[in-house]
């Protein structure tokens, strides 16, 4: 309970426990990605890559939640070490679109697998229908989130 009667009850705040949940996700999965060599960053840039292949920098960086500074240090990165390439010159507009080496496709498949494990792990006390809810309310919470700021 809140000491003052004013704040917010921390043992019932559904964002605070997204929070927390997020937090204990995000070391989980830094702790199986360590050792093949990414961060969670990097591992959801690989992941973005194999599912929406030829990706802007821009496009990435919202869908990794970083900055387009940060996003472009990343790739360039990526690039260096053999796991993302990208063309010279843009084929269209000013947009170099970034795809996998076979060297990013091994890594991210190893990647893919821990991180699943890790899910596997977070969801086990759940039921089917405890994770089919799960999932409805989460992306009806971010709807409505989105709603407020007209970001839908």
């Amino acid at each position: 309970m809140s000491q003052d009667g004013g704040g917010i009850d921390l043992e019932t705040s559904v964002g605070y426990l997204l929070k927390e949940a997020a937090s204990a996700l995000r070391v989980a999965m830094e702790s199986v990605l360590r050792p093949l060599g990414l961060t969670v960053t990097q591992y959801s840039c690989l992941e973005l890559l194999s599912q929406r292949p030829g990706l802007s920098n821009s496009e990435l960086a919202r869908g990794t939640f970083i900055t387009r500074q940060s996003m472009n240090v990343l790739v360039q990165a990526l690039e260096r070490d053999g796991y993302v390439t990208r063309p010279t010159q843009a084929p269209v507009g000013k947009v170099l679109p970034t795809a996998l080496t076979p060297r990013g496709r091994r890594s991210l498949d190893r990647a893919s697998a821990a991180v699943r494990s890790v899910e596997v792990q977070m969801l086990s006390g759940l039921t089917q229908d405890d994770r089919s809810q799960a999932l409805t309310s989460l992306r009806s919470m971010v709807q409505a989130l989105h709603d407020v700021d007209g970001n839908s």
